[in-house]
């Protein structure tokens, strides 16, 4: 019997299912997840009288329901803002040690020794903490969801559920990305300390210092003078949009401001973070699908950025040597 045939066809099958229930019964994803189920509690807790009221104000009105998800209290902040800080958290947790952990536990070796191409081991790692994340935000979300219900006896139309279902599946990529980006750190470091603060430190920059880079950079090529004109403004405000793509963070916020509004008809960024809605003299409701031909280019560019950095970790992987 040849190499070939006993070399089983879905060998990142048998790898991702190894990991989807290492991590399922695992202590740390017991703690995550309800620690997470409190967090996403809290949001429409402290916000369920705004909730309310603004639910009793909009007789009729659109996206009442997504208002449990949009909608926070001070200091609270809102579902929605939680989920787009603690995401890449998420996706780091679990790829920062998805193989130096193995490597350091002397495990790699033998996992590599089965009757499964080596590609198998990163790919299935990867399917299985993304669709880990994905029981989790979907876990969160439903709670937030059934909280409304129950609490403010909130229910959703189709369009809202369209919309909701459209954000998770952005929330996802926009974890995938951090997921692909710690592996690649796991890949390329030797210890899974290493990874982890290489890859926070990464997110913790392009989080707190993207929006103020873009924003020293469109000064430098798009100059405001003491008193702009139509045109500076328009030129900077242009430049700003173009290197706001330097942030993932920012990228995600204006992907999920338009899908969970459908009141934006467009974005434009004017300083650190603030989304401005624009055309505000013709008041209207986009359909789910307007609203994705406006959130398309982020979302494309999310997706990109996760192919990019899990085809760094994969490429990294297949080439590294494994030592018995």
């Amino acid at each position: 019997m040849n190499a070939t045939t006993m070399t089983r066809p879905g060998g990142w099958r048998a790898v991702a299912t190894k990991e989807i229930a290492d991590a399922v019964t695992s202590g740390r994803f017991l703690i995550l997840l309800v620690i997470l189920g409190l967090a996403a509690a809290a949001p429409v807790y402290f916000a369920s009288g705004d909730i309310r009221n603004a639910a009793e104000q909009a007789s009729g009105a659109q996206a009442v329901f997504l208002a449990l998800f949009t909608i926070g209290h001070d200091p609270v902040p809102s579902f929605v803002g939680l989920i787009g800080f603690l995401a890449p958290l998420l996706g780091i947790a679990f790829g920062f040690d998805a193989v130096n952990g193995e490597r350091s536990q002397g495990t790699l070796p033998r996992l590599l020794a089965q009757p499964i191409h080596r590609d198998d081991v990163i790919n299935g790692k990867f399917v299985a903490g993304l669709t880990v994340i994905g029981i989790v935000v979907l876990a969160m979300t439903a709670l937030v969801a059934g909280i409304g219900l129950l609490r403010l006896g909130i229910v959703p139309a189709i369009g809202e559920v369209e919309r909701l279902l459209a954000w998770l599946v952005v929330t996802i990529v926009y974890i995938g990305l951090w997921l692909a980006f710690a592996t690649l750190c796991s890949v390329l470091t030797g210890r899974a300390a290493t990874s982890a603060l290489v890859a926070i430190g990464v997110w913790l920059a392009l989080t707190l210092f993207g929006t103020l880079l873009a924003d020293l950079i469109a000064g430098a090529l798009a100059p405001l003078s003491a008193n702009p004109t139509i045109d500076e403004t328009i030129a900077h405000s242009q430049a700003m949009q173009l290197l706001s793509f330097i942030s993932p963070d920012s990228i995600f916020q204006q992907a999920t401001a338009v899908i969970l509004n459908p009141g934006i008809t467009a974005l434009s960024v004017s300083g650190p973070g603030q989304l401005i809605q624009l055309a505000q003299q013709i008041p209207s409701v986009l359909s789910l699908n307007q609203s994705l031909l406006i959130a398309w280019p982020y979302v494309v560019t999310l997706v990109a950025l996760t192919v990019v950095s899990f085809a760094g970790a994969y490429v990294a992987f297949l080439r590294q040597e494994v030592r018995a």
